[in-house]
């Protein structure tokens, strides 16, 4: 794709987001072949909404390119959050793992290590909320959805906690709740069982770029699967030994 074309869809994710008209797809012409494509749709997105991006959800998949997608400052709130279901119609939960930079880890040639980006976060608990600017996720390509930030429609988050190191963050005990009746209770769940490889993929992806930002919030992939709840719902994910998150979708 050249900068005209990324451009473009840019443009039509943009407008899907301002007018809350979902798209079917990205036009041929204009869907990313690649990461670093889908990646750019993103950035360009951002450059043309104006926001400022305080955090991103991140994938490390073992057989896979590692990837990410940006979450903006407006769509980030402290647990507990109320949020109105018109704004993200899906309702849709993730229970995860997350961080907060407690200091720049600016962009740089090498690579950061496990033990620098260790020392520069705390955990915490979270709930990413899910909503698509597709009219049916389901139908489009995997880079089409990551060039949407990965269905990003908000992220709710725990305090932080800074003495998490103590904890396995893999095999954490994990329950989620949805009016108050348990959906799912279970031991661990991540993709990965690493929710901090992921955080380090996150810091390398953006290493090239301007780096990351004392303040930002990185999530690291869901530990419950992806719940859809309905308008009056409340939903509340709890971490054994580092916090829970809860967020109402008002009518």
């Amino acid at each position: 794709m050249d900068q005209t074309q990324i451009e473009r869809a840019a443009e039509l994710l943009v407008q899907a987001r301002r007018s809350m008209q979902p798209i079917a797809g990205l036009p041929d012409a204009l869907r990313p072949a690649s990461v670093a494509e889908a990646h750019a749709i993103q950035d360009a997105t951002t450059a043309l909404l104006g926001k400022r991006v305080g955090a991103y959800k991140a994938n490390a998949p073992a057989n896979g390119e590692p990837n990410r997608g940006v979450i903006y400052d407006g769509t980030i709130l402290a647990s507990p959050a109320r949020i109105a279901a018109a704004e993200v119609p899906s309702c849709g939960v993730e229970g995860e793992v997350a961080f907060i930079f407690r200091r720049d880890l600016p962009a740089r040639a090498t690579d950061y290590t496990r033990e620098e980006v260790a020392a520069a976060v705390d955990a915490l608990a979270a709930i990413e909320v899910v909503h698509s600017r597709y009219a049916d996720r389901t139908k489009v390509s995997n880079l089409e959805t990551l060039a949407d930030s990965i269905s990003n429609g908000a992220f709710v988050h725990a305090a932080p906690l800074a003495d998490w190191r103590k904890l396995d963050l893999g095999k954490l005990k994990v329950t989620l709740t949805v009016n108050g009746a348990t959906e799912l209770e279970q031991v661990g769940g991540h993709p990965t069982n690493d929710p901090l490889g992921v955080a380090v993929s996150l810091v390398n992806m953006m290493r090239g770029q301007a780096g990351v930002h004392a303040g930002q919030f990185v999530t690291c992939g869901s530990c419950t699967g992806l719940k859809f709840l309905k308008p009056g719902d409340v939903c509340a994910v709890r971490f054994g030994g580092l916090g829970a998150a809860e967020v109402t979708f008002t009518r």
